[in-house]
């Protein structure tokens, strides 16, 4: 009897020290939280925006590939993108929300350079992992898969041309009035010239949607390019409160020089495409949007924006135009400054109208038109947020702020917009990702 009483006791006692196994369970939220850490991870790298646009695409691509099993009304992008070809089927039972995770995760350490600052995160969702109840056999095959289809995304990514093109010849400054040079303050080299040399997802080419030429360089009082250049010039003169706050909103310039007398110091923050990216999570937060809806709205979103910037580069580098700022520093006020930056590389088209209008389409196409959105997205970058109607109104105000921020002329921005625009249309038309 003694015994007896003695093995309750002993048992008791243990139920009352053992630690309990949580519940786990792995929502949209774990996506939007990785997606953000790889944001802040890209901001923290000073990754210029075309090859921000790439570090985003192909994580977001194998998370998706591996959720669109889960789920008959989404489609594989294999056979859809350029040379993707079929991701392999998971042999054993797994857990597909925490395989599409792992599978971002390793995708994303071969595309980053501060790799412990995306360990430290990814650390305390482990962390998590190891206080729940799962069969230690289910978790090692759902992790061997997600090794299998980070791979295998690997192996793609490898054939885009992009390691060729880090050996290319970079930009040769041409004494040209029309030609871009390097702007103050901190006279950048051209941010890569052979982009337009990187596969693309969705585009047949690079060149698919060459714009019409910029207007001819003349300093003619006369001309209408001079009219261009005093558009931009009295616009940013002339700036109320309201465009300004535009201006900035949109900035989204990675790598901002600060000079102050003798010290100068960089500030870092969002890219363009970065921007749109947290679009996304502000939308499929406002729709409530299920784990796999969400993969599939942020890998499509990242293909076009890295498409965008193949496209728009393609045509930066071919007409390779002077910005406003030279312009207007050698022939009509040379203390002339623009509200914002001038990015390093050359005016036409605008990244942002392009990129912007891209990313809008396809969005309006996924969630709807008339979509309500708040963007909060640069609120950590210290700046407010801002409410739009709709994709199509958020693209817009986003390439019109080029010209509030002095760093584009107006043909950029209104053809940029038409470049991106058909950009996105084509991924509407080619891409079937859910019914």
């Amino acid at each position: 009897m003694k015994i007896f009483l003695y093995s309750l006791s002993f048992l008791f006692l243990f139920a009352c020290t053992s630690k309990p196994k949580q519940e786990f369970a792995i929502t949209a939220e774990d996506y939007h939280q990785t997606v953000q850490h790889l944001t802040d991870v890209i901001v923290h790298d000073i990754f210029s925006p075309p090859a921000a646009s790439r570090v985003y695409a192909y994580p977001m691509i194998a998370a998706y590939e591996i959720m669109a099993q889960t789920d008959p009304t989404y489609y594989s992008l294999a056979g859809q993108l350029n040379g993707l070809p079929v991701i392999p089927k998971a042999e054993k039972k797994v857990i597909y929300e925490l395989a599409s995770l792992e599978a971002f995760f390793k995708v994303c350490e071969k595309l980053i350079f501060s790799e412990n600052l995306l360990n430290e995160n990814w650390k305390k969702f482990n962390d998590r992992i190891e206080a729940a109840n799962i069969d230690p056999v289910l978790l090692d095959d759902t992790k061997e898969y997600a090794d299998i289809v980070a791979n295998h995304i690997l192996d793609w990514m490898s054939k885009d041309n992009y390691k060729q093109t880090r050996t290319f010849q970079k930009y040769t400054v041409i004494e040209a009035d029309d030609r871009w040079i390097p702007t103050p303050p901190g006279y950048m080299e051209a941010i890569e010239p052979n982009w337009n040399k990187i596969r693309p997802f969705v585009l047949d080419s690079s060149s698919q949607f060459k714009p019409e030429l910029p207007t001819k360089y003349d300093m003619d009082t006369t001309s209408l390019f001079y009219k261009e250049v005093m558009h931009v010039y009295n616009t940013v003169n002339n700036l109320d409160n309201e465009q300004r706050e535009i201006a900035s909103f949109w900035d989204c310039n990675p790598y901002v020089m600060n000079v102050k007398g003798h010290a100068m110091f960089a500030s870092k923050k969002v890219t363009p495409g970065g921007h749109w990216i947290g679009i996304v999570a502000v939308a499929c937060k406002s729709k409530n949007a299920s784990f796999v809806e969400a993969t599939a709205a942020y890998a499509l979103t990242s293909l076009t924006l890295m498409d965008g910037f193949i496209s728009c580069w393609d045509e930066k580098y071919r007409s390779n135009l002077v910005r406003p700022e030279t312009v207007i520093n050698r022939y009509i006020d040379e203390n002339w400054e623009p509200l914002l930056q001038t990015p390093p590389f050359p005016e036409y088209t605008s990244g942002h109208s392009v990129i912007s209008s891209a990313a809008g389409t396809v969005l309006t196409d996924f969630f709807g038109e008339n979509f309500h959105l708040v963007d909060s997205t640069e609120v950590k970058y210290g700046l407010t947020t801002r409410e739009f109607n709709s994709f199509e109104e958020a693209f817009r105000e986003a390439a019109i702020s080029r010209l509030y921020g002095g760093i584009h002329y107006m043909p950029a921005i209104t053809n940029g917009v038409t470049q991106g625009s058909a950009l996105g249309d084509l991924v509407v038309q080619r891409i079937k990702i859910k019914d």
